[in-house]
């Protein structure tokens, strides 16, 4: 069957055919449209040959997930849109043992390829889509970038209930809380979708987006808003592009002709102008499974460590989604296929490695996904990276935290900094040495996919490549403090960094303040009646764990260094071998002073990390650990890591020093309280508490200054955590006076001797 766009070519077969204006089929005939196409550049150099859709992550082409995610939906139908590399999608999915519309196994009554020859945005595929009139009843809209196992029957279930209620009801926006979920993606930086919500309806009233690079960091609420009484502004939400729709969706894109992005423009306009359209948008928030979008290269990134730390369960490595892989998870927290080889002496930690690729003794490699057929020399050091298949890494080199494609060769005691993006067939000569400002990216081919000219400057005599130039757009900009820049810059690295763009970071300084991360009863915005919102949302509005945090504090050193810190400590600590805390800690002083932080912000992140580590112990998940056993492991499972706490955590032996380390584990629990009620926490202060004076780290000083101290008590919560520990206090006051009466007896003994 072939679908025509304005100059369209042939789209796949389908097993059954869909018919233009057929009558409204039955609710239990679920529809998916999948945009394969973002018609944006966040990939290049790597989409100048391979869609991203098709890009591996974990040794996964994307859309896998994506498919995965709605044949678990009970979706019956598919429409894949497919735009640049077409051929190339269409002939994946042709040969897939699963997914081709030929196949018996497929579990899609029907699969569609539409391709639209003249669409230059989504919104063109959209209003093309609505003319073929194929979409007959409620569908869902997804991109070739999804990675979810969430659920939508209940979802699903509320949109049809507002749709039999209201026939304006014509769209649901899925959204994932972020809540105190650890994972990578939920804490991604950059662009900040705002929804306001009404809590009781959750009818969605209004849709901003903010970013680090706008001279205002304020939302200006529509007056209509107010007309709602309570309503929610939420920055705490994982936007992961799933909406469910009615046809009239497609209607309202085919009215404004104008609209190109399905946030920026279509969300945001529709609910603006809605009492002219008419129509009712929903927003379903959702506090279980994992959703993310592998939208730019740092998404990417985040979706990979959270595949390998299975967040994405049931898609993860071991599940085997391709036919013919056969990973199996073994330990070191790694997956490996068979007849993949690690030479004696060879080191491989939380990784992921391919068939029939060799690693040679001395190599290190950790956090990483190692393809197909790979060859990795000796003594090579590969960090936090991801290698495609056929990639040759020579003696001696070392990759951090980057991209290396198919086929690429790094010759012997090549260096590869972190953010450094190498494409397809490149070759790097030994002894070569990347640019670590800015990060390379490195190609054979031009923007216009024709055969770059070598750079032996950059590559080596003997290599092939030459640098990418990133599009003149993304990096230069007429306005000096950045204000008008194109946001889609702080999402254009694998890198998150706002170095180099000129930012005051007096345009943020009306956020919350460091004390405000504490704060658990503020996770969400409520307002009722009349106030003055944009100063409201400027000044209070920050969300402990929300993106908008994350934009932030990005832009300030020591919340930039904070979640990286955090991350890396608590990863240390679950990391399944016998090494000892050195690497962790060289690690983390390296962020200090990449990131210029505090030694507040030093302290606060490492009490965060073994207060989260303990409390993570106790749950089944993680071993069940009984209390006092899981703080003893989080603390000791770990050689070094008492010392690491006390040198670097407490700082030094003062009394002062003790007290504010003391206060920081206290803080670190209050933002545990939605993982663990308030008795349980205060219980776990004392365990810590208790565990670090028997280990020298905090004496009996230090913690009775903690105890006396105002802030420990300011609040309720914080309250009721300090009340746990008083039989502590009270053991150690005892303690004191019974020394002190010892000693008197003592002396008084002397006295009568002489």
């Amino acid at each position: 069957m072939s679908k025509q766009g304005k100059g369209g070519g042939a789209a796949g077969k389908a097993k059954k055919p869909a018919k233009a204006g057929a009558d409204e089929k039955g609710e239990d005939v679920l529809q998916a449209v999948i945009l394969a196409d973002s018609f944006q550049d966040k990939f290049k150099p790597f989409t100048l040959e391979t869609p991203r859709c098709l890009l591996p992550l974990v040794n996964v082409p994307v859309i896998e997930y994506t498919l995965e995610f709605l044949a678990s939906n009970g979706v019956q139908e598919v429409f894949i849109y497919c735009g640049a590399h077409s051929e190339n999608i269409e002939r994946y999915i042709h040969e897939s043992t699963r997914w081709s519309p030929a196949s018996a196994i497929s579990p899609f009554s029907s699969l569609e390829f539409i391709r639209v020859s003249d669409a230059h945005s989504i919104g063109d595929f959209l209003r093309d889509l609505d003319k073929r009139g194929i979409i007959t009843g409620d569908f869902v809209l997804v991109h070739g970038d999804l990675v979810s196992n969430i659920q939508l029957d209940a979802a699903l279930a509320k949109h049809r209930a507002r749709r039999e209620a209201n026939r304006d009801a014509c769209m649901t926006v899925v959204l994932r809380s972020v809540g105190d979920q650890p994972h990578r993606a939920a804490k991604a930086r950059g662009i900040t979708p705002v929804f306001v919500v009404d809590p009781a309806t959750g009818r969605c009233l209004q849709y901003e987006e903010m970013h680090p690079l706008q001279s205002e960091h304020y939302l200006d609420l529509d007056p209509a808003v107010f007309s709602h009484g309570e309503f929610e502004i939420r920055t705490d939400l994982v936007d992961c592009g799933i909406d469910i729709c009615t046809p009239d969706v497609l209607a309202l894109w085919s009215e404004s002709f104008d609209y190109e992005l399905p946030r920026k423009n279509f969300l945001h306009g529709v609910l603006k102008d809605w009492e002219l359209n008419g129509k009712l948008l929903y927003a379903e928030i959702l506090d279980e499974g994992y959703a993310a979008r592998a939208s730019n290269l740092q998404m990417y990134d985040c979706i990979s460590r959270d595949v390998l730390e299975r967040w994405t369960l049931p898609f993860v490595p071991d599940s085997n989604l391709i036919h013919g892989q056969t990973y199996k998870r073994v330990k070191g927290g790694n997956y490996v296929e068979d007849h993949a080889l690690a030479e004696r002496g060879a080191k491989v930690t939380r990784s992921v490695v391919g068939r029939g690729t060799t690693i040679k003794a001395g190599s290190v490699i950790s956090g990483s996904s190692i393809g197909r057929r790979c060859k990795i020399g000796k003594d090579v050091r590969i960090e936090n990276s991801h290698i495609w298949d056929d990639a040759v890494i020579g003696d001696g080199a070392s990759v951090v935290h980057s991209v290396l494609a198919g086929s690429v060769v790094v010759g012997a005691h090549c260096r590869i900094p972190e953010g450094s993006l190498i494409s397809y067939n490149v070759h790097i000569d030994s002894g070569i040495q990347m640019p670590s400002k800015p990060p390379a990216r490195i190609s054979v081919l031009t923007d216009d996919g024709q055969l770059a000219p070598t750079d032996t400057s950059l590559v080596g005599p003997g290599g092939t490549g030459a640098l990418y130039e990133v599009a003149a757009d993304e990096e230069e900009s007429d306005d000096e403090d950045g204000a008008n820049r194109d946001p889609a810059i702080l999402q254009s690295s694998l890198i998150y960094s706002l170095e180099g763009l000129n930012i005051s970071t007096s345009s943020i300084s009306t956020l919350a303040s460091e004390q405000d991360d504490y704060d658990t009863d503020n996770d969400n915005i409520s307002l009722a009646g009349s106030v003055q919102a944009g100063d409201y949302f400027g000044s209070h509005a920050r969300d402990r764990l929300s993106s908008f945090a994350s934009d932030e504090s990005a832009s300030k050193p020591d919340g930039d260094f904070h979640n990286d810190a955090v991350n890396g400590l608590v990863d240390a600590l679950r990391a399944d071998d016998s090494t000892d805390f050195d690497s962790a800690k060289l690690e983390f002083m390296g962020l200090r002073l990449a990131n210029n932080a505090s030694d507040s912000a030093m302290r606060r992140a490492i009490a965060v990390a073994f207060v989260r580590r303990a409390a993570e112990l106790m749950r089944p998940e993680h071993g069940g650990l009984e209390l006092t056993k899981a703080v003893a492991e989080a603390l000791t499972s770990k050689h070094g890591a008492v010392k690491f706490i006390k040198e670097v955590g407490v700082g030094g032996d003062g009394v002062a020093q003790q007290a504010e380390f003391a206060l920081a584990v206290q803080r670190a629990l209050l933002g545990e309280l939605k993982e663990l009620e308030v008795g349980r926490a205060g219980a776990l202060l004392a365990a810590l508490l208790q565990q670090l004076y028997n280990r020298d780290v905090l004496e009996e000083e230090g913690i009775l200054a903690w105890w006396a101290d105002k802030r420990v008590g300011e609040g309720e919560k914080m309250d009721a955590l300090r009340e746990k520990c008083r039989v502590l206090v009270e053991w150690l006051e005892n303690a004191d006076e019974e020394e002190s009466s010892e000693e008197e007896e003592e002396d008084n003994e002397h006295d009568e001797d002489e």
